[in-house]
């Protein structure tokens, strides 16, 4: 719908800032639509070239997508806002955070008092982190000979585009795919090309396809898809890298964000390519507070991130690498991390399976995640948020599977995030994240969404 908040202004620089303006105040929230070009610059008294090059800027900043008969409406996490990850509805339970569940994360070391771990002048990457990480990347195929740490995967993601890319160069998505990262893009003045993906990865026609029109770097997952839980095979892997190799200029991101508790191999297409890194962070096996990732990569790319993070931010601190240093080496967090991965993967199946005896198809085979395709996602979603009276089995004795279990709120809605905020050119869906969802659980959710689309079509008819 068209904003009721009165932007004002003489210069694109002035009504750019009030959009700007409304944005952080919450006047103008994520989706809403600006006044058409031509109906602003009456209303403000100035010229439509005015007002479009106001409209430009705003765009190129990330504040907002879309032009001409679409019009132009507020991204849905502009950059001067701190609204970035979805979050729950109070009184609902939560399916749409796509984060790991906190009770499967290892617990932090207790530290004893200790010197500090480093001054100025020093190597960027702990020596034990960097040999714990080397041995984990070798393992999954992954050149080590040159590493550097960034914090996190998104300011791994910024530093490597920034030396990479220059605005308004075109970078591949995969699409469905990771919110953030197209935020991130967008703040960073780049085109967004949109690839679709499959249960296995990113398609390799359509990334020729992409490639062949020209980018100047494409972002992949190997595993544990943001927006469908895809990952990819050893079959997938050749074909990407096979495809990548016909385009040595074009630099290449693999975002392997879950590591360890993604609940399949990883697998690599970068072997061999001339500009390339793979990043591996630990938020979702360690904690999400625990900002660090480890980037491999050519040893001209990792040179100039590390080298501009020096004239910065300096380095990610020793005492967080060392931290994680401890994590790794530890036994019993190891067996953690696999039992993680086995509950995730446990919980996976037993949504799909469950959403399966409904005839509801859900995408994934990793991760965290998975996505349905629905005609009307954002109506399937709030009938999900309204709830119901969970489902009694009508077998003898009833089966505690699809039983309403011990203090399970009959009225309790379920969240789940409405797939506009995870795709660019891709059919509507949702995305529902099943971290947090015990697989007893799954058949009553299920249910649950298919009534939420049976609702859905009755309203449509």
């Amino acid at each position: 719908m068209l904003v009721r908040y009165r932007l004002e202004g003489r210069s694109a620089k002035e009504i750019s800032a009030s959009v700007e303006t409304g944005v952080r105040g919450g006047q103008l929230a994520p989706g809403d639509q600006l006044p058409a070009v031509r109906e602003l610059a009456a209303q403000l008294g100035v010229s439509p070239t005015t007002v479009a090059a106001a409209y430009g800027d705003l765009r190129r900043r990330g504040l907002t997508a879309g032009a001409g008969r679409a019009g132009t409406r507020i991204r849905g996490a502009p950059p001067v806002s701190s609204r970035v990850y979805l979050s729950a509805p109070a009184g609902t339970r939560d399916l749409i955070t796509g984060g790991p569940d906190p009770d499967l994360l290892p617990l932090l070391p207790a530290w004893p008092a200790r010197p500090q771990a480093r001054m100025y002048a020093e190597a960027p990457v702990a020596p034990r982190l960097r040999r714990l990480a080397a041995g984990q990347l070798a393992a999954d195929g992954i050149d080590t000979a040159s590493l550097t740490v960034a914090g996190g995967a998104l300011d791994a993601i910024e530093r490597v585009l920034a030396t990479w890319l220059t605005p308004a160069d075109r970078v591949i998505v995969e699409d469905p795919g990771h919110a953030v990262t197209y935020d991130l893009l967008a703040a960073m003045g780049f085109t967004t090309v949109p690839v679709p993906i499959d249960d296995l990865g990113i398609r390799p026609d359509g990334l020729a396809a992409a490639l062949a029109r020209g980018a100047g770097a494409v972002i992949v997952t190997p595993r544990a898809q943001a927006a469908t839980g895809a990952a990819w095979d050893a079959g997938r892997a050749a074909e990407i890298a096979a495809v990548l190799r016909r385009y040595p200029a074009t630099g290449v991101i693999e975002d392997d964000h879950a590591g360890p508790v993604a609940g399949v191999p990883g697998f690599t297409a970068a072997a061999g390519l001339g500009r390339w890194v793979t990043l591996r962070s630990v938020s979702k096996s360690l904690g999400p507070d625990l900002r660090l990732a480890v980037v491999a990569g050519d040893e001209a790319t990792i040179t100039r991130v590390a080298g501009r993070q020096a004239l910065g931010t300096g380095w990610v601190s020793y005492q967080l690498q060392e931290m994680v240093a401890d994590l790794w080496s530890d036994a019993a967090v190891a067996r953690i991390l696999a039992e993680a991965a086995r509950v995730y993967a446990g919980r996976g199946a037993a949504l799909r399976a469950a959403l399966a005896a409904h005839g509801i198809t859900a995408s994934g085979r990793s991760g965290f995640t998975c996505w349905v395709s629905v005609a009307d996602e954002d109506g399937v979603a709030a009938a999900l948020a309204q709830g119901g009276d969970p489902p009694v089995s009508r077998t003898p004795g009833g089966d505690p599977a699809v039983s309403p279990r011990p203090g399970m709120a009959a009225a309790a809605g379920w969240a789940v995030a409405p797939g506009r905020r995870f795709r660019i050119a891709a059919p509507p869906g949702v995305r529902i994240s099943f971290a947090r969802l015990a697989e007893p659980d799954a058949p009553t959710f299920a249910a649950e969404f298919a009534r939420a689309l049976r609702h859905r079509a009755s309203r449509l008819d």
